[in-house]
C-alpha cells in the first residue's frame, strides 16, 4: 500500500467515525471524533459545503416560494423579535422594577441568525463588494473570470465557516452550555444557525454561478447593477 492509499484510507475511516458519532446522537462522542480526525473533518466539511449547496440550489429551483421568501422571513422575524425583547425589557426595567435576565443575552444570538441569513440573501442580490462599476468596463472574459473568482472565494469562506462553526456548536452541546439568564435554553440551538446559514449561502453561490455560465454562453449581460435591499 502506498502512502497516498494509506492517507486516503485514513480519511475515509475518519469520515466514517465522524458519521457514526453523528448518528450516535451524542455530542461528546461527536466532539471526540472531530478532534481525532481533523483531516477527515475538513474533507467531510468540503463535501457538505459543495453537495449541500447543490441540494439547496435544487430546492430553490423546485420551490420558488422558498427561494423568494425563506431568508427574508427569517430576517424579519429575527429583527422583530429582537426589537420586541428589547422594548419589553426597557419597560420592565424602568416601570416595573424588573427585567428578565435573558433579555440581554438572547438578542445577540438572534442578531447572529439575522446577520448570516442576511449574508446569504445578499449573495443572491450580489451586493457584497461587487465592484460593478469597475467590472462593467472589463471584457466579457474578464467579467466572467471575476464572477468565477467570487464563487470560489465564497465557497472557500463557506467551507471554513461551516467546519469551524460546527465544531463550536458541537462543543457547546457537549458541554451543556446554557444561555445566560436561562435554565433550559441551550446555546447550540442558536449557534447551529451559523453553519446552516452558510449552507444556504453556498446554495446561492451555485445559483449565481449557474446564471453566470448561462449568461456567458448566451452572450447576455454579465454584470448588473446591484441594489442593497432590492430583489431580483
Amino acid at each position: 500500500m502506498t502512502a497516498w492509499e494509506g492517507t486516503s484510507m485514513g480519511w475515509f475511516d475518519g469520515m466514517g467515525a465522524i458519521i457514526s458519532a453523528l448518528f450516535a446522537n451524542d455530542a461528546w462522542t461527536l466532539g471526540d471524533a472531530l478532534r481525532a480526525n481533523p483531516q477527515a473533518l475538513w474533507t467531510l466539511g468540503f463535501l457538505v459545503t459543495v453537495l449541500g449547496g447543490l441540494a439547496v440550489m435544487a430546492i430553490y429551483r423546485a420551490v420558488p416560494f422558498i427561494e423568494r421568501y425563506f431568508e427574508p422571513t427569517i430576517m424579519v422575524v429575527s429583527y422583530l423579535t429582537i426589537g420586541g425583547i428589547i422594548f419589553v425589557g426597557v419597560i420592565d426595567r424602568f416601570f416595573l422594577n424588573g427585567q428578565p435576565p435573558w433579555s440581554t443575552t438572547v438578542p445577540p444570538f438572534l442578531f447572529l441568525i439575522m446577520t448570516w441569513v442576511g449574508c446569504s440573501y445578499n449573495v443572491k442580490l450580489r451586493t457584497h463588494l461587487a465592484f460593478a462599476e469597475f467590472r462593467t468596463i472589463m471584457p466579457r472574459t474578464g467579467q466572467f473570470a471575476c464572477l468565477l473568482l467570487d464563487a470560489v472565494l465564497w465557497l472557500g469562506f463557506a467551507w471554513i465557516v461551516i467546519v469551524t462553526s460546527t465544531q463550536e456548536t458541537i462543543g457547546a452541546a457537549a458541554n451543556f452550555r446554557f444561555m445566560a439568564g436561562t435554565d433550559n435554553v441551550m446555546q447550540w440551538w442558536f449557534l447551529i444557525s451559523v453553519p446552516l446559514a452558510w449552507l444556504l449561502l453556498s446554495g446561492r453561490v451555485f445559483q449565481n454561478l449557474a446564471d453566470d455560465l448561462r449568461n456567458y454562453r448566451r452572450g447576455d449581460t454579465m454584470i448588473k447593477q446591484a441594489v442593497i435591499g432590492g430583489d431580483v
